[in-house]
């Protein structure tokens, strides 16, 4: 019996290490029209047309793109802009505990 419950909390445990990864990524806010095209210098004129025009900010971080799930906390000034986000992953969605300009 105790194997079997030393089992299901192990399993349970790897579970939610999969499903939510805290950490720290250094990218580029870019929109979802241009994705991995906005991640560079010069992009701040295109990414804040982008997503005041309805296109949402992601994070570009190489040739990966992640969803913000709270836009709100992406601020105009960081449009187009290098940052670094701290937060939690749940599949390619981030969830921001806090963003900087880099």
């Amino acid at each position: 019996m105790k194997k079997l419950l030393f089992s299901a909390v192990l399993f349970l445990s790897m579970l939610v290490a999969i499903a939510a990864d805290k950490g720290k990524w250094t990218g580029y806010i870019s929109d979802s029209k241009c994705g991995t095209e906005g991640a560079k210098e010069g992009h701040v004129d295109c990414a804040t047309r982008c997503i005041k025009g309805g296109a949402s900010p992601v994070l570009v971080v190489g040739k990966k793109v992640y969803k913000i799930s709270d836009t709100k906390k992406v601020t105009e000034d960081l449009y187009g802009k290098k940052v670094i986000i701290t937060g939690t992953l749940n599949g390619d969605t981030l969830e921001i505990e806090t963003i900087s300009a880099k």
